[in-house]
């Protein structure tokens, strides 16, 4: 927390210099000190924002982690596999809300209080009022809700082409999942291969192993902080954390007859990208708040590495394959599919 206060203070600088070169071509008479508090109520945004979304985008990836490799078995050639999936991510409680203080902000205050609890992306519903001076003028704002939700239910349709040598394409694809406060959305490929068919006598006795190579891209956005000052809406009402996920897995199984015990080792590194869009505010004729603000947020952009363990069951009835799987480290994800096999 406190490395993040100091590169908000110096954020708060550049953005300060942003508002005064922009906001003096536009507005003339506006005092020095005005000027500033304008950079000092963009920064608060920028601090809040990080604390807000940086949660919903880890569990993001923990999403789009799971239920990649239906079975590590080698498959007759050019057989198609195709599935209807649910997954269900357990939001966990440790990450569903942040303390803010009065000391953390340079511009607001916490409204009839020094300090406040508040939600999360994937937090409860929980507000409490933001308010500052610019121009004579209050600056007030409920923060933003969370999605208020135990956990994170989306479908998705997943396929796998068998390819010469033991090599499976597989595709991921899911609409636009409406959350309570915003919506998410994942889509990838990937390429696996099998290794247990160079060991015969692994076979022989229904073990199988494979490892895959996965890329998916994860889009989650949010309603944000809805901001109306004497110059006009900040146009900062959607915010959006965009992840790419570099996904490498081994996996092993057991077949028992018409059942099979899958384990997965899966680890990830994600590049996060953060952004406010939308609708623009009625402020960026005299200054482009939202351009200032995503040059800012490319401070907060990180990589991370993820590790994760997964095991699933796998049954087959005819043509039709049963599919339920949990994974785990850092958050727990579920996944239940059917899929049907060409």
């Amino acid at each position: 927390m406190l490395l993040t206060q100091k590169l908000m203070r110096k954020s708060s600088l550049i953005i300060a210099f942003f508002v005064a070169f922009f906001f003096t071509q536009k507005v003339k008479g506006q005092s020095s000190t005005e000027l500033e508090q304008i950079g000092y109520l963009l920064s608060d945004a920028l601090l809040y924002s990080e604390q807000y979304i940086v949660p919903a985008t880890d569990a993001a990836v923990y999403q789009a982690s799971s239920a990649w490799v239906n079975s590590p078995k080698k498959k007759e050639k050019w057989k198609v596999t195709l599935g209807l999936h649910t997954n269900v991510f357990f939001v966990p409680k440790r990450d569903r809300k942040f303390t803010i203080q009065n000391s953390d902000f340079q511009f607001f205050e916490i409204e009839g209080a020094t300090s406040a609890t508040v939600p999360t992306a994937i937090g409860n519903d929980n507000q409490v009022y933001l308010v500052g001076d610019l121009g004579g003028e209050e600056v007030r704002f409920e923060t933003p809700q969370g999605i208020d939700q135990e956990t994170v239910v989306y479908p998705y349709l997943q396929g796998g082409i068998e390819l010469p040598y033991g090599f499976e394409f597989l595709a991921r694809y899911s609409t636009k999942t409406k959350l309570k406060r915003g919506d998410y959305q994942v889509y990838g490929f990937g390429l696996k291969h099998n290794f247990s068919q160079y060991f015969p006598k692994i076979e022989a006795i229904n073990i199988h192993f494979a490892a895959a190579a996965i890329y998916s891209k994860e889009d989650i956005s949010f309603d944000f902080l809805d901001i109306d000052t004497a110059y006009g809406n900040l146009g900062i009402n959607n915010f959006s954390g965009l992840v790419d996920t570099y996904h490498f897995q081994l996996s092993a199984s057991k077949e028992f007859k018409k059942f099979e015990l899958i384990t997965n080792f899966i680890i990830n590194r994600s590049s996060f990208e953060y952004v406010v869009d939308g609708q623009k505010g009625s402020i960026e004729e005299i200054l482009p708040v939202q351009d200032v603000i995503n040059n800012l947020l490319t401070r907060i952009a990180k990589d991370k590495t993820n590790v994760l363990g997964e095991v699933s069951g796998r049954y087959q009835i005819s043509k039709f394959y049963v599919q339920s799987s949990i994974a785990f480290g850092k958050f727990v994800n579920a996944n239940l599919g059917v899929q049907y096999q060409f």
